[in-house]
């Protein structure tokens, strides 16, 4: 593997990369896609994901990439396990250090993703996929009729709280300051929806459970000290993301945020270097939409070489 010259490598094996794979498999370039854990990136830790078009009634995230990765599969895709160190620009040819091993390639897709930012409490961890989510757009449907609490105060909480209040009885919004950073028109619509209560000036200091999952929030007002419990049967962390690339700091244009710049065809500041999915600089962080971007990152890719 390591003395082969690839057409195509992907950066990760989420929906974008795996997409992205598909279709450059597809059309007979040789492909390698490197992942650093396991194929189907953070889909694979959501229970049900019901937004996705084709799947009447949901489908399990691990199920869904099972699916992706044996489509790949198919039409030869080749797929190896390692952490991307580096990436070097030679020209025509791109050189990706993967745990220490030179490969080279003719045009790489970079899909790594990006990752919730996380609080690090107790029990934040432990009871994700049981009352713990990062996405209100994909497990909000779970908790209808039942008290929740989403954590942030910026545009993504606002947000959150807003679309759970179609499906929970009632919303708290925990901020740890006394105004919201969210955006005029969604302060509006918070503070206008009698189902959402902002928690001011609090701090979550763990997640509370029992057998069936989580069962509470504990919060601490950070001026009294004083502490209490949001009795809640799930809690919506929307305190930010990260994009996964931070090793490609010095080498393609990333924005002030970290993601990568690139332009509607998915092309980066590099010739020959594209990104897809969620690393890259965009709106929606949907399953549907990175698929979008690898479909779009593989032809752009292919044009490319056959430009060369």
């Amino acid at each position: 593997m390591q003395d082969t010259l690839y057409d195509v490598l992907i950066i990760g094996g989420g929906p974008a990369g795996l997409t992205a794979g598909l279709y450059t498999s597809r059309a007979d370039l040789k492909t390698v896609l490197v992942e650093s854990m396991m194929v189907g990136g953070q889909v694979i830790t959501t229970t049900k994901i019901e937004n996705y078009p084709g799947f009447p009634g949901g489908v399990d995230g691990p199920e869904l990439m099972q699916r992706f990765h044996e489509h790949c599969q198919e039409y030869g895709l080749q797929i190896v396990q390692g952490e991307v160190q580096q990436l070097n620009d030679k020209g025509e040819i791109k050189e990706v250090v993967v745990d220490g091993r030179s490969l080279q390639a003719r045009a790489v897709i970079v899909a790594t993703g990006a990752e919730p930012r996380k609080l690090g409490i107790p029990g934040e961890a432990e009871l994700v996929g049981r009352g713990v989510s990062y996405c209100a757009t994909c497990d909000g449907a779970f908790f209808r009729n039942v008290p929740v609490a989403v954590v942030g105060g910026g545009d993504t909480a606002a947000e959150e709280a807003l679309f759970l209040s179609r499906f929970a009885s009632k919303v708290y919004l925990v901020h740890r300051r006394d105004a919201l950073r969210a955006t005029r028109i969604l302060q509006e619509r918070i503070f206008a929806n009698d189902k959402i209560e902002v928690v001011w000036d609090s701090l979550p200091e763990q997640v509370m459970s029992d057998n069936r999952g989580v069962n509470g929030l504990e919060v601490k007002n950070k001026f009294s000290g004083e502490k209490s419990v949001l009795e809640v049967e799930g809690v919506f962390f929307a305190i930010g993301v990260i994009p996964k690339a931070h090793f490609l700091a010095d080498v393609l244009d990333l924005n002030e945020d970290g993601y990568i710049v690139t332009d509607t065809e998915c092309r980066t500041s590099i010739p020959g270097v594209f990104a897809a999915g969620d690393v890259r600089n965009k709106t929606l962080k949907q399953i549907a939409t990175a698929v979008g971007d690898g479909a779009v990152a593989a032809i752009t890719a292919e044009k490319y070489l056959d430009e060369l």
